[in-house]
């Protein structure tokens, strides 16, 4: 199975990049899009050249032109649930979840820590341990696609030392993901390289790309069960309909 996550900072825009284009050369199963910056009302009509090979799910924001969720899967799940089921979170349209016979997936958004939004970044992570350590005991298998906004470790920013206070790299922060690595998932791109400087975010208005000055945040975790069942898991920094790039994970289920 082929699965492809990506921070699109904005799918209208992406498409008029010709982001669908690019999707349909991929030939995923799965396709996890977070930042979709969508209401229900502006699903784009593009979609439909795509709609005969993937079932689309969406979790829309309130706010308009902001945040955002959407799934797209070849095969139908059993189930979806929109949200966590804790307002304050999925109003702001950051989770969706696809329930299938033999695993469960998360395709999830988490708050930036920036514009004094810290302590609602950090109730964030705490909900959302709960919230996975909920579902591996309910499905054993459990798949994670997720913009965390965070760097986990040293290896996965360009500049440690200057950001140990900035959000994104803060202690508490971090350690959230060794938390849910303890409870049993694992981060599947490290599973296969363990090489420096690879990247997910670049601040456009510096030109960091250019550079590789830049953030691993966006990941696939994984459960345990899975770890030797990932065939390959790749960036592709070359691709820039967005200031992120996607992550794309082969793997067996």
């Amino acid at each position: 199975m082929k699965i492809i996550t990506y921070n699109i900072n904005g799918l209208r825009s992406a498409i008029r990049k010709n982001f669908l284009l690019w999707i349909e050369q991929q030939n995923a199963d799965i396709v996890c899009l977070q930042e979709t910056k969508l209401q229900s009302h502006q699903i784009p009509n593009e979609l439909t050249l795509l709609r005969p090979s993937y079932h689309m799910y969406w979790s829309h924001a309130s706010k308009p032109g902001y945040s955002g969720v959407s799934v797209w899967s070849r095969v139908k799940p059993n189930d979806i649930r929109n949200g966590m089921g804790i307002q304050e979170f999925d109003v702001e349209g950051r989770t969706l979840t696809l329930i299938y016979s033999n695993f469960c997936l998360v395709n999830a958004y988490f708050p930036s820590g920036s514009s004094g939004r810290l302590e609602y970044k950090l109730s964030h992570l705490e909900a959302f341990k709960h919230y996975i350590q909920d579902l591996k005991s309910k499905y054993q298998t459990v798949v994670i696609c997720a913009d965390v906004n965070i760097c986990h470790k040293p290896i996965d920013i360009h500049n440690p030392k200057q950001n140990e206070k900035t959000s994104g790299f803060l202690p508490e922060e971090r350690a959230y993901i060794d938390q849910y690595i303890e409870l049993g998932y694992v981060d599947t791109f490290r599973l296969v390289n363990s090489l420096p400087h690879q990247y997910t975010w670049w601040d456009v208005r510096s030109g960091a790309k250019k550079q590789n000055k830049g953030w691993r945040i966006d990941y696939i975790f994984a459960t345990n069960n899975l770890k030797n069942k990932v065939k390959n898991a790749v960036l592709a920094p070359e691709i820039d309909f967005s200031d992120h790039c996607p992550m794309i994970l082969e793997v067996d289920l």
